[in-house]
């Protein structure tokens, strides 16, 4: 069964903790409880537990109502995992962090799936989990494969934008949706596929200023209009910026070919600071390191563009940003889970 479907009537839900009872008495004496589980004297807390993700095995009967949890108890659910309890825990690192909110956020959206409830309540829950797997992927994108799976990550927030999409689809009022449309478009950008779907919403969805801004961004990228597209980066708020920070690499890759073949002249060069600038690059060192990496030479502050030397096989790293992404961090999760999602 897939996480994002489920088959036959809806059943019902009747848990009213956020782990159910048997799971946690069975994770308890299996000591498989997570340090976020645990209380203050580092011994299980029922009021910490969240219910962990498992895969539905073929031929599986269904959970029984017990071990279902209504709307509202997931939704409380959502609010713990993003909480100061959790987002904050100074003793467990952050990709430790991520790795547990993630699989919590998986039995969140499946339970969700077994049920389907309403479609408002469903949406908030989800409205929710993707804000944080945004949110996550970018603090998290210089951490080693190791600790954190980018790929993985990737795969389950395209998931959760499509249930939260297909709760969009039902009839019932969404005013978040026009924004996170545009996160959805933003998250996609390039892909025709999504480009698409979002000029098939409805025209006051696509007259909202969020997803005006989304649109000028993605046309700007297919356009190549750099300036413009990095122009227009720098205005995102934070959560846009989350979203559009898997494709700041492949961008800037995509703008020194077009200089290294716009410039390629003998005696050329081009000033570091301003291609820093244009490319909304944090510094100087990481322009030029960014240049070599491209097979581009940098000599006495500038770059030399030469479309033979330019190396399109360098690996693409999505390192963090500061003018793009974290500089416009504040708050907390919770705080920015109300104002995005009100």
């Amino acid at each position: 069964m897939s996480e994002g479907e489920a088959e036959g009537p809806p059943r019902p839900a009747l848990c009213k903790a956020m782990c159910p009872a048997g799971e946690f008495a069975r994770r308890r004496r299996q000591k498989r409880l997570h340090r976020l589980e645990l209380g203050p004297d580092r011994q299980a807390d029922p009021a910490r537990a969240v219910k962990e993700f498992s895969r539905p095995a073929a031929g599986q009967a269904p959970p029984p109502p017990c071990d279902l949890r209504p709307p509202e108890v997931l939704l409380a659910t959502v609010h713990h995992l993003l909480g100061r309890s959790v987002a904050e825990a100074s003793e467990v690192s952050p990709a430790e962090r991520c790795a547990f909110v993630a699989d919590r956020l998986r039995a969140v959206r499946l339970d969700l799936a077994l049920q389907r409830p309403p479609a408002s309540p469903c949406a908030a829950v989800l409205e929710r989990a993707v804000l944080y797997l945004l949110h996550a992927g970018a603090r998290l994108c210089n951490e080693a494969p190791a600790r954190f799976d980018a790929h993985l990550h990737d795969g389950q927030l395209r998931e959760t934008f499509a249930a939260l999409r297909r709760a969009y689809r039902r009839p019932a009022a969404h005013p978040a949706q026009p924004r996170f449309q545009a996160l959805f478009l933003l998250y996609h950008l390039g892909s025709p596929d999504a480009l698409w779907q979002i000029l098939q919403l409805s025209d006051d969805i696509r007259s909202s200023p969020d997803l005006k801004a989304a649109l000028a961004i993605h046309w700007a990228f297919l356009e190549r209009n750099f300036a413009r597209f990095f122009r227009l980066a720098r205005q995102l708020p934070y959560l846009p910026s989350c979203a559009l920070h898997p494709h700041l690499a492949k961008t800037r890759r995509l703008a020194l070919l077009a200089f290294s073949h716009g410039f390629h002249a003998k005696n050329c060069r081009y000033p570091l600071a301003r291609l820093s600038h244009l490319l909304a690059i944090d510094s100087l060192e990481e322009a030029a390191d960014l240049c070599r990496v491209h097979g581009l030479t940098v000599m006495e502050g500038s770059v030399v563009f030469q479309k033979g030397s330019f190396r399109d096989s360098a690996s693409l790293d999505n390192r963090t940003s500061l003018l793009l992404v974290d500089g416009k961090w504040k708050g907390t999760l919770l705080d920015l889970s109300e104002k995005v999602c009100s």
